[in-house]
């Protein structure tokens, strides 16, 4: 008996800066994808889609160019903000609005290639919550390269979560994972640091990367600045975001036993008949308790945080209209 396939509702969010050239292009290219997804031999199938566009303050004629298409499909929704917020807003306000089972991201400039849409669907089928795409063979200069390779190695030994390619913005998630985290600030990089915390399966696939074929980069040097920062704070996040005094409890036990030792010295030494006031010793080991008293009240206050909140960061207010 042949067995019925698994039908799934699939949306696409895509954030929009200033890429009105390539938008009609990037539509064209998912619906012929999904079109020929329908006429291959797969366990499953689209039962439904939306292309959920978020402008994130773009200042060209990108809005005008979705709303064409929107009078044309209505499969085709628009989010957009009242100026730009950043790739991360964008993709948590998709992510909050969508209502496919497989929710897939990607950049509107047509360097992510629809016709890769099968295969990361195969690889959610094989057990997966979250698949990131590896730019095996990416078409960007040297300059920019180089600096993500570093990025990548880093954040991944510091992670433990095997990835070649955070950047790559060419994911396909399971609807449990976008709705189960919070994007903000810089960090839609790490969506699967955050992933792993939450103990969803994570895999990676190789996808085509195309040359940019219209306007360009819209990140600078800067971008590697913050990339930095936010790799360490994400490893921070991952280890200890419901369990802030492991981590303040625990240098505040090494600088409260160093501060209890140095104090304890000198006492002995004082009770001796020493002259212990002018001591640079004694400085330190009153510094080292109340570092420690810091670190402890630190974790405390983490820790009702924690306990009392967990509010998202998302704002509505950025949201101008939706159609």
């Amino acid at each position: 008996m042949k067995q019925e396939k698994k039908r799934y509702r699939v949306s696409f969010v895509i954030p929009v800066y200033n890429e009105e050239e390539s938008l009609e292009k990037l539509y064209g290219e998912i619906i012929k994808e999904i079109e020929a997804c329908e006429k291959e031999e797969h366990s499953w199938g689209i039962e439904e889609f939306e292309i959920l566009f978020i402008n994130d303050g773009s200042v060209d004629g990108s809005v005008e160019v979705i709303k064409k298409m929107i009078a044309s499909d209505r499969r085709i929704r628009l989010i957009s903000f009242r100026k730009n917020f950043g790739k991360a807003a964008a993709l948590e306000a998709g992510f909050r609005h969508c209502t496919g089972d497989i929710i897939f991201t990607m950049d509107a400039d047509l360097q992510d290639d629809p016709s890769e849409i099968s295969r990361f669907i195969d690889k959610l089928e094989e057990g997966y919550d979250l698949v990131s795409g590896w730019k095996y063979n990416r078409k960007d200069p040297l300059e920019k390269r180089l600096p993500s390779k570093l990025f990548n190695w880093v954040t991944a030994r510091a992670s433990g979560v095997e990835l070649h390619d955070f950047n790559c913005g060419f994911k396909a998630y399971r609807k449990e994972v976008v709705k189960g985290i919070d994007v903000y600030g810089e960090f839609h990089r790490y969506i699967p640091v955050f992933a792993k915390r939450k103990g969803f399966k994570i895999a990676e696939i190789t996808v085509h990367h195309n040359k940019r074929e219209f306007g360009k980069s819209k990140y600078g040097f800067e971008r590697y600045t913050r990339g930095l920062l936010d790799s360490i704070s994400s490893v921070f996040l991952l280890k200890y975001y419901d369990k802030p005094m492991y981590f303040f409890g625990k240098w505040g036990i090494v600088a409260l036993l160093i501060g209890i030792l140095l104090c304890g010295y000198l006492t002995v030494e004082w009770l001796m008949g020493g002259h212990i006031g002018t001591r640079p010793l004694l400085q330190l080991g009153v510094l080292c308790i109340i570092t420690g008293i810091q670190l402890f009240s630190v974790g405390f206050i983490g820790n009702l945080i924690v306990d009392t909140s967990y509010r998202s960061r998302y704002n509505e207010d950025h949201i101008k209209e939706i159609i």
